[in-house]
């Protein structure tokens, strides 16, 4: 093997290895939209019942910081889209969000059969991913419109306040960025 193919090896190997590191910790976006709705009518939210489906892990179920830094959250960047909180009239979106918990497993030893990485690194391991979903729903036709959530790893997360507020930020921003803007 020459020089410049061992050295090729070697890159793709540490690229590999850094992703496979960062794969847990990785906060991935998506979301849908309503192709019929017209997003420039809708000027004002408010909150759904508070129905939010239990995440089945009383960390969070029975966490009122938890709870709250997310509607603050949300409340937050869609004023910054150009929504307002309605006070006393009936909102143009209504907000529901859920939250879930759920073990995955990162499975390496595939990985390391097809030579994507090499070592101690790809032994599988088990890591507790969280959901969060938010969707808007047009009061008027009591449809969703719009839906965005974001899943990451939140291995210690939940146990640490600041840390829980760190990703709760950073989840609910990312999701609400692709949150069509007001014009």
């Amino acid at each position: 093997m020459g020089p410049a193919r061992r050295l090729t090896r070697i890159a793709a190997a540490a690229v590999s290895a850094l992703a496979l590191a960062g794969c847990a910790a990785t906060l991935t976006v998506d979301s849908y939209a309503d192709r019929a709705a017209d997003f420039t009518r809708y000027r004002t939210f408010g909150w759904g019942p508070g129905e939010q489906l239990a995440t089945g892990d009383p960390r969070l179920d029975n966490n009122p910081f938890f709870h709250g830094r997310v509607q603050a959250q949300v409340e937050k960047q869609l004023a910054a889209k150009g929504l307002e909180q309605a006070t006393s009239e009936t909102p143009d979106l209504t907000i529901h969000y859920h939250t879930s918990i759920t073990q995955e497993i990162q499975a390496g030893t595939a990985d390391r059969r097809y030579g994507y990485c090499e070592g101690d690194g790809c032994d599988p391991y088990v890591y507790e991913a969280g959901t969060l979903l938010i969707d808007l729903v047009d009061t008027r036709s009591n449809r969703v419109v719009w839906r965005g959530w974001a899943k990451a790893s939140v291995e210690g997360v939940v146990e640490n306040q600041e840390w829980m507020e760190e990703r709760i930020d950073q989840a609910v921003a990312r999701i609400l960025e692709r949150f069509p803007a007001r014009l």
